[in-house]
């Protein structure tokens, strides 16, 4: 399976991390709103950067990652999507991240779109969203990008639903 290394989109260009990314992701990191079904709590500078090298080491141990989500009018990065399976979770998934700034302006849909298109294409099975089930946000984007409500299931201490996408 050879995963794309940039997509595109009206307003998007997802691509690899670079280094300078990290501050701009640490405005996701650095926020418990964002951080809270994920992390739990906020992260530290030096946490965002691992989180970042983490998804950017993805694409080194299985071929394929998260993004780097980048405007095209600015050249900011908003955020972070893209393909994840990290090894305690069910299977591949879509996730997303954005800075708290850029909620509710159709850049997360618009990431996803873009990722399944993708996915259809190159995946030899439609991939999942993993989601806390109090993360009501997301699980109202996947509804919003077609994901299917699979099943719940307990991971963590706590359940998380899997919601297959087209």
């Amino acid at each position: 399976m050879t995963i794309p290394r940039q997509l595109a989109s009206e307003r998007l260009i997802l691509r690899e991390f670079r280094h300078d990314d990290w501050p701009e992701l640490h405005a996701h990191y650095a926020d418990e709103a964002c951080t809270r079904f994920t992390f739990r709590r906020a992260l530290s500078e030096g946490e965002s950067w691992r989180a970042m090298a983490s998804m950017a080491g993805h694409w080194a141990l299985r071929g394929y990652g998260p993004y780097a989500i980048e405007e095209r009018a600015s050249g900011r990065v908003l955020g972070a999507a893209g393909l994840w399976h990290p090894n305690d979770w069910p299977e591949t998934e879509i996730k997303w991240l954005l800075a708290r700034e850029h909620w509710g302006q159709g850049y997360a849909s618009e990431a996803v779109r873009a990722i399944q298109a993708m996915a259809r294409e190159h995946l030899p099975q439609p991939p999942i969203s993993f989601i806390n089930a109090e993360n009501l946000p997301s699980i109202t984007l996947a509804r919003a990008v077609g994901a299917r409500f699979e099943k719940e299931v307990e991971f963590r201490g706590s359940p998380w639903h899997i919601y297959r996408h087209p």
